[in-house]
């Protein structure tokens, strides 16, 4: 499952005891290690920012452990998550020059990152909620798998941003609002579940499914990547609909089960 976290702040340096608290609530989600970073003081720098990741291990268990950061150390992820199609992304990453320092699919997240910015997103296959920090422009990157499958909350708290896979990581940070929004417990009580945008909490949000979130220089801007395209084929034979929804099916069983660990169904 995995659990992430974060922070950026231009008010003053990340508190990283307060970063541990924000990833060790998610401790269950993630028990097999922990990953935490803060980034060091650095002149000219407009802000400050700080990574929390809990893992389970589920690909290159030995290696994997995040953040993950590109050659030169200069853009790092946390992912929770998997992608599909990492070995095919790493090939094609390899081709082009970059260095691999893992067997781990979220590391091709990162060197795709340095390739396309925030369309890295178009070419993942996977369920994720993934978040970049950019040091070379101080910028935080948080995207949603298609469907939504991984969960991904933020809040824009004055000069504070902050982020993580449940709401309880957020309310660890002081700045994080409390107070319950009156319209998302309607919600709630209506639908028996609250409705991204939202969340029960007034100034949190979920990121909502296929979409991803930029923040720089103070600003956020938030866009959708991807929607369902149809284009109903009424003259298509029933048969090729049957043979395609089973080819896509196997293949889709396929993908998920790469592995170095026991499966489930």
């Amino acid at each position: 499952m995995c659990g992430i976290c974060g922070v950026v702040d231009r008010a003053g340096p990340v508190d990283r005891d307060v970063l541990q608290r924000m990833t060790r609530s998610l401790a269950h989600r993630g028990p097999d290690d922990e990953g935490l970073w803060v980034s060091p003081p650095r002149e000219g720098a407009s802000c400050s920012a700080g990574l929390g990741f809990r893992r389970l291990s589920i690909i290159d268990v030995a290696g994997g452990n995040q953040p993950i950061w590109n050659e030169d150390g200069t853009v790092a992820v946390v992912c929770n998550g998997e992608i599909y199609n990492f070995r095919e992304l790493q090939a094609e990453l390899e081709a082009g020059g970059h260095r691999f320092r893992t067997a781990t699919d979220t590391e091709a997240i990162v060197h795709l990152y340095e390739e396309l910015g925030a369309d890295c997103v178009t070419r993942l296959n996977g369920m994720f909620a993934l978040a970049v920090w950019d040091t070379r422009d101080e910028t935080l990157f948080l995207a949603r798998d298609r469907l939504g499958e991984k969960p991904l909350y933020y809040v824009e708290a004055g000069e504070r941003f902050l982020f993580g896979s449940e709401p309880k990581a957020l309310l660890q940070h002081p700045a994080c609002p409390r107070a319950l929004d009156g319209d998302a417990l309607a919600q709630y009580l209506a639908l028996d579940y609250v409705p991204a945008p939202f969340s029960i909490f007034s100034g949190m949000r979920k990121l909502e499914a296929a979409h991803r979130l930029v923040l720089r220089g103070g600003h956020v801007t938030i866009d959708r990547y991807w929607d369902l395209p149809f284009e109903p084929e009424a003259a298509r034979p029933e048969a090729d609909w049957a043979d395609e929804l089973r080819t896509r099916l196997e293949e889709a069983v396929r993908l998920r089960l790469v592995s170095d660990v026991p499966l489930g169904v």
